[in-house]
């Protein structure tokens, strides 16, 4: 996912997330066109997928809800939610990884997996991103935002529903399980077309 946008200019944590949201839903659109297919494009299209979520979530997970909590009210709760739905979705994650476009479960539990993360990013954009912005000085959103893009590039690019998901031990343990991660994505080409 791209890291800015235009000249250089530090984007603020709303804008990257959804930046990232639309690129996903970009992806979603594609893989709708292709249901039922199967070949390398639908396989390379979802491990894209799951690749760009995983970096997405670690990065919320690591940065986003943590100031969540510190500044918005009811933000505790509102974390938990969303971090609860992060593991569902991992979990889910984790079947279609076992899978390819010719098996049967394959279209079923990427339809899943897109159904959650669009409730997810409903719920993000709808709720959490406006109050948070509300809350929140500018000046740390952008902040957050540069934080957010740098945990991207460090972050695990294949679910482990079993990690952490809260501070400190989630940015403790992502940088190297992002590392080999990345190595396994290196030597066996996943997500690259």
């Amino acid at each position: 996912m791209n890291d800015q946008q235009g000249g250089g200019e530090q984007r603020d944590v709303i804008t990257v997330l959804v930046t990232d949201h639309r690129e996903v839903e970009q992806m979603f659109a594609e893989l709708e066109t292709m249901i039922g297919a199967i070949g390398e494009r639908p396989q390379t299209l979802a491990e894209q997928v799951v690749i760009e979520l995983v970096r997405h979530s670690v990065a919320e997970e690591a940065y986003l809800y943590p100031a969540v909590r510190e500044h918005v009210p009811g933000g505790d709760e509102l974390a938990d939610k969303e971090i609860a739905e992060h593991a569902e979705a991992e979990e889910t994650m984790k079947r279609l990884e076992r899978l390819e476009p010719g098996d049967d479960d394959f279209w079923p539990v990427l339809e899943e997996l897109m159904r959650e993360i669009r409730h997810h990013i409903q719920d993000e954009e709808g709720d959490l991103f406006p109050r948070l912005r509300a809350a929140c000085p500018p000046e740390a959103l952008t902040e957050l935002g540069a934080k957010v893009e740098r945990a991207k590039k460090l972050a695990p690019t294949r679910p482990h529903p079993s990690a952490p998901d809260k501070p400190p031990a989630d940015k403790l343990l992502a940088p190297g399980a992002g590392l080999i991660d990345r190595l396994r994505d290196a030597l066996t080409g996943r997500g690259r077309s």
